[in-house]
């Protein structure tokens, strides 16, 4: 399986991730434009994608969602809670389009078996993802979650390769220009991970046989790549972890797409 990073934050998420003849996008929440041109640039065709699976509702991550369906005829695929809420956000779809899942049920598009999964978040019915090829390698997309909960670690911790938020540094949210609330939504229980939560997490994850971690959704005013890494770094050193030789680590960035990761090499 291979995965790109076509824009990772609060100005927009989007995952594409491919296998044989089966091209997904995780969250569409770039511009359809931003979109098409980030897939030319890994030599994917629009044209060629088989559907876009939505996390939840938030406008960073639906927002070029209608579009893209209206344009290539793409399916949706959502939970009902998180459809009934982005379908009055997305402009009309074909009703063939829209392909309603439970969470933590397995299915299938195409070559890439799907596994959607409860976080925890302020959304109606927020889910990461599970993705499998046919010879059991596991791709798991964790973001915009306030915890690591039983479900979550389930579902990700025998995965090749992991898509993990880190989204914000304590003691910068504390000092920054955040509200009071909105310090304490975004480090509650359904709010966000911060660098320290992620890198824990990825003690578990390479324990459990993780090659990849990629740490994904930093925030632009509580976070910067250089610190997030070095969190990361520092956490697994304490723990015997030596970045480069146990695991790589790759930060996604807001504007600019990322390498494509390979899982299976």
């Amino acid at each position: 399986m291979k995965y790109c990073s076509i824009g990772s934050g609060s100005s927009g998420n989007c995952h594409y991730v491919g296998y044989k003849n089966t091209n997904i996008l995780i969250d569409a929440g770039l511009s359809g434009k931003k979109i098409i041109e980030g897939l030319q640039d890994i030599d994917i065709d629009a044209k060629n994608l088989n559907g876009i699976l939505i996390t939840h509702e938030h406008v960073d991550h639906i927002k070029g969602v209608g579009i893209l369906s209206r344009k290539f005829n793409l399916p949706i695929f959502a939970n009902y809670n998180t459809w009934m809420s982005i379908r009055d956000k997305i402009g009309k779809v074909d009703e063939n389009n829209i392909i309603i899942f439970e969470n933590d049920k397995s299915y299938s598009i195409n070559d890439i078996a799907i596994k959607p999964f409860s976080i925890t978040h302020d959304a109606v019915d927020p889910v990461g993802y599970s993705m499998i090829n046919e010879r059991g390698e596991k791709l798991s997309i964790a973001t915009d979650t306030g915890q690591i909960t039983d479900t979550i670690r389930e579902n990700v911790l025998d995965s090749k390769l992991v898509v993990l938020e880190s989204n914000y540094d304590k003691e910068m949210l504390l000092m920054g220009s955040y509200t009071y609330a909105l310090k304490k939504r975004v480090m509650s229980n359904i709010g966000h991970l911060s660098n320290e939560d992620a890198s824990k997490f990825a003690v578990e994850l390479i324990n459990k046989g993780t090659e990849k971690i990629l740490l994904a959704h930093l925030s632009r005013e509580n976070n910067f790549p250089a610190l997030a890494y070095e969190t990361s770094n520092h956490i697994l050193s304490e723990n015997g972890i030596k970045i480069g030789k146990d695991v790589e680590i790759d930060i996604l960035r807001r504007d600019t797409l990322s390498k494509i990761h390979e899982v299976g090499k």
